[in-house]
């Protein structure tokens, strides 16, 4: 509603509020006589599948009664559900944007996917980061990165330069959080096993790791406990009950 109102106009209130004119229009009554002008076949028409009952519309990919083309052509391999797209980001990549002032890094403040995307390193973080190797000659600064990945030829390279690279694991709203920057929720932790075998090995430089959980500056309680947690199973020992004859003789 306009702002303005016009003068001699009285006021609106709930007593004198009504639709805009023609904005209304009555319901479409059919098979009320002829006289109405959709009476009889109520504006469908003589027989056929469209003045039958029901929406009159075949499903989609309806070819008229012949094989579709979607059950012609043969079917091969499969869909992933647990497939994973990574935004991929390179050494020399990050070195140049470091050279230009776009990227710091330190112990204390690690490179994160937040601050690849707002620095335009990357430009969309799918389903994480994973650090690649590609470059490493012209790698010259000590970088500290949790990426949701990285390669091994990648973390050798960044390490021999004095940086840290620990890898954390995120789900979609825990990076969405990464990404806006909010805090007040708690981080998921993996739950399939591939991913709580990964990211508890230190050679992936997994950060439920034990080595991990020692060495990282911004270590959280909760991510002490996921490891003990985690870890737990290669320690547990189950003892099988023998069971007795105890038919009778």
């Amino acid at each position: 509603m306009s702002s303005v109102v016009r003068a001699g106009a009285s006021r609106v209130s709930l007593s004198n509020l009504r639709p805009a004119l023609g904005s209304l229009h009555d319901k479409k009554r059919v098979g009320r006589g002829q006289g109405s002008g959709y009476g009889g076949t109520s504006g469908r028409g003589h027989k056929g599948a469209k003045a039958r009952s029901g929406n009159g519309k075949p499903k989609a990919g309806f070819e008229g009664g012949q094989t579709p083309i979607t059950k012609r052509f043969p079917k091969k391999g499969f869909v992933n559900p647990n497939r994973k797209t990574y935004a991929a980001v390179n050494l020399d990549r990050i070195q140049h944007w470091i050279e230009q002032g776009r990227l710091t890094s330190s112990s204390d403040q690690p490179i994160t996917a937040k601050d690849l995307l707002l620095s335009g390193c990357v430009h969309n973080v799918h389903d994480g980061v994973k650090l690649l190797g590609d470059g490493a000659q012209f790698l010259k600064s000590a970088i500290h990165i949790v990426p949701s990945r990285a390669s091994k030829s990648a973390i050798k390279a960044v390490e021999a330069n004095g940086g840290t690279v620990f890898c954390q694991y995120y789900n979609p709203l825990a990076l969405r959080d990464c990404v806006k920057g909010r805090t007040d929720r708690v981080a998921a932790a993996p739950t399939r096993r591939n991913d709580i075998l990964w990211y508890t090995d230190w050679k992936n430089r997994g950060y439920l790791s034990p080595e991990a959980v020692e060495k990282m500056p911004l270590v959280s309680e909760r991510w002490k406990q996921l490891s003990k947690q985690l870890l737990s199973f290669k320690t547990q020992s189950f003892n099988k009950k023998t069971v007795e004859n105890t038919t009778p003789a």
